[in-house]
């Protein structure tokens, strides 16, 4: 399975910017994005099920970000509104095959397929 991230790029704070993952290869059931800013681990942002309506935001995020998918595309994306510069970080899909409840969305050990990450800073 690949995941191939696209989006991302340089913003001013209170901007917006969209990313999108296409995953090949295996249908998933999860996907979702991490970020990781400098000097920082590795967050979770947002996830949902492919073919359903569930859906998990960080409570950093949440209001600001929108996750949407594409079940027959094997997509997702996050609309990111507002973006403030502790937004920047380096953004990374991840999916599963696997429909994972909301509580476990959040943990990346739950995810085995990761793409390349996609840059996003954010300047003030």
């Amino acid at each position: 399975v690949q995941l191939q991230a696209s989006g991302g790029g340089l913003a001013q704070a209170g901007d917006s910017l969209r990313l999108s993952c296409a995953a090949s290869g295996r249908t998933l059931g999860t996907m979702g994005w991490f970020r990781q800013g400098p000097g920082k681990e590795r967050e979770f942002v947002a996830a949902m099920r492919l073919s359903g309506t569930t859906k998990a935001y960080a409570d950093s995020v949440k209001g600001r970000f929108t996750i949407s998918g594409d079940n027959a595309k094997n997509m997702v994306h996050v609309q990111m509104h507002g973006l403030k510069p502790e937004d920047t970080a380096a953004y990374y899909c991840a999916g599963t095959v696997r429909n994972l409840i909301f509580s476990s969305m959040r943990d990346p050990n739950n995810y085995e397929f990761w793409g390349q990450g996609t840059q996003v800073t954010v300047s003030s």
